[in-house]
């Protein structure tokens, strides 16, 4: 599970040192106008909510830090992303079935739930890929080249065929 996770968060650090600052921060690109920088933070948050409270078994995905510079700044989101999967790598042997409350707000209010640890972090692989898709198409709107074919694309997912050449 792990090196799957990383193997995708390897994908935006591809990304990331293949861009400068003011393409990372760009929030040009409608209808959302967010930029690839906000994602990339936003999924990095997720994963450090879950080393939070990994100790406490409380994790709290609305208690992310939004860290500015990660989002703005090329080197910090690396920086980031660094951080993110040294600690990844440190759960290798970990116990993934160990149970964890997760809270969130789901829009009409926090809701808390009983997950595993590994139910946690599928959570936070889903939806960082999920982000990658929208970065993708900020990427294609401000031509971009993507970091690689499989960038943003959920491994279940039926491909084009248009795609795959």
């Amino acid at each position: 599970m792990i090196l799957a996770i990383t193997h995708n968060l390897e994908r935006g650090v591809k990304l990331l040192n293949a861009i400068d600052d003011s393409q990372y921060c760009n929030n040009s690109v409608a209808p959302y106008y967010s930029s690839i920088g906000s994602h990339m933070r936003h999924i990095l948050d997720i994963f450090d909510c879950i080393f939070d409270g990994l100790d406490s078994k409380k994790i709290d995905l609305a208690a992310r830090k939004r860290n500015e510079l990660a989002e703005n700044k090329v080197k910090e989101g690396l920086a980031y992303f660094d951080e993110i999967i040294e600690k990844l790598e440190q759960l290798k042997n970990i116990d993934f079935d160990v149970m964890v409350e997760v809270k969130d707000d789901l829009g009409l209010g926090v809701v808390t739930a009983n997950y595993t640890l590994a139910s946690a972090l599928i959570q936070a692989h889903s939806h960082a890929i999920h982000h990658f898709a929208s970065i993708g198409y900020i990427i294609s709107q401000l031509g971009i080249n993507l970091p690689d074919a499989d960038f943003g694309y959920n491994p279940t997912t039926p491909r084009n065929e248009l795609l795959k050449n």
